[in-house]
């Protein structure tokens, strides 16, 4: 059993997976290009935005929208504290400094209580001025953007939406990556549209953001490559890689959401009344990056992770550490208390295996190994 089945995927899609590269290889264009461009237009179309701007990865692609919005020292910029480690590294990576939030402990996503509190402390004590929020939309969820759009508007804050784990979910039909000022997503592997390496892509209605952004990632160019107007960076997205993607999009759109939205529906009725199962909000509609269970204590969880592996089942735990207790963050300050639910999270949680191709008997089996040992 795969936690994440590559294989399966191509398998099924190999034929035209390798034409698509074969094509790439044919014309001897392996940066830019019609796979790219038209990919691009591809994406925006799908989220429903005006603008896709594709990148070598998921990190560069926040990374460039806090070049484009001048985010820099002295900004305080918002993030949850339960999320990988690049929501939080891109802003302090461009200068500014990261405040952690604490979470909702049904959605695990940013909660806007904490966040308003987080925004009144920053502003009280005067040291930083508050300048955006990063909601992540985490395990495939979309945050919850009706009360985050709400707060930002009242404290004058942009919103960009790290959707790295969200594409292909919505929210009452409104797509992920079509929320906030921007929006960023990654092809990464394992995400739920993913590449064959590395890659990324960047969601807004602004032309603005959108003329800086195209300079940025190609080493801050005006007119042309050799005419740089401002400092950026190199951050493309391969041609072979977008071409995949094409292929992927469709099989994406075609059954993989809803083949991932079937195994959660098959889990959450095996596992009823055995664990706590993903809740997902009325109106709102996961991409399933993960299928993410809770038990009562680290004790428990680490033990159940064991049986699972004795029964050659993977599983992997997101997050073992919370990002305020991350090293890289050991210079800010904070106080232990307000990340009671992270805290919490990070010793409860375990993901089981989900993709698209999971069969019917291979969740059976995960969850009557779960059965057997929470009635031991």
């Amino acid at each position: 059993m795969q936690f994440r089945d590559l294989k399966a995927q191509y398998t099924q899609y190999k034929s035209a997976i390798d034409d698509a590269i074969q094509n790439v290889l044919n014309t001897g264009q392996y940066i830019g290009g019609k796979p790219v461009n038209e990919l691009e237009k591809e994406l925006a179309e799908y989220v429903g935005v005006k603008h896709c701007i594709t990148c070598a990865n998921g990190t560069d692609a926040l990374s460039l929208v806090l070049m484009a919005w001048d985010v820099k020292e002295g900004d305080a910029v918002f993030v949850p504290d339960f999320t990988f480690f690049s929501t939080g590294e891109v802003v302090s990576f461009n200068g500014a400094t990261p405040v952690f939030v604490d979470v909702d402990e049904k959605t695990f996503n940013i909660d806007p209580v904490m966040l308003i509190q987080s925004i009144e402390k920053v502003k009280k004590e005067g040291k930083l001025n508050p300048k955006m929020v990063i909601p992540v939309d985490l395990f495939g969820l979309p945050a919850n953007y009706a009360e985050l759009e709400k707060i930002a508007k009242q404290y004058d804050l942009l919103v960009l939406e790290d959707g790295a784990q969200g594409f292909g979910g919505n929210i009452n039909g409104k797509m992920a990556c079509s929320f906030g000022d921007a929006a960023t997503t990654s092809f990464f592997p394992a995400k739920p549209l993913g590449c064959y390496g590395d890659g990324g892509a960047i969601f807004t209605d602004s032309d603005e953001t959108a003329e800086l952004l195209r300079s940025y990632k190609v080493h801050g160019k005006g007119e042309n490559k050799y005419d740089n107007v401002r400092i950026g960076v190199n951050s493309r997205l391969d041609t072979i890689q977008a071409a995949i993607l094409q292929v992927k999009l469709h099989a994406f759109k075609e059954h993989e959401l809803d083949g991932v939205n079937r195994a959660y529906q098959l889990y959450s009725e095996k596992l009823q009344n055995i664990v706590e199962t993903p809740f997902i909000p009325e109106g709102y509609y996961s991409s399933f990056a993960q299928y993410t269970i809770k038990l009562n204590s680290k004790e428990q969880r680490d033990a159940l992770q064991d049986k699972l592996k004795k029964n050659d089942i993977p599983s992997m735990i997101y997050y073992t550490k919370p990002m305020h207790r991350q090293q890289a963050f050991a210079d800010l300050t904070f106080i232990e208390g307000d990340f009671t639910v992270t805290n919490k999270l990070c010793d409860t949680v375990l993901s089981l295996p989900m993709h698209p191709y999971l069969t019917e008997e291979e969740i059976t089996k995960v969850c009557d190994v779960i059965q057997e040992f929470m009635n031991a």
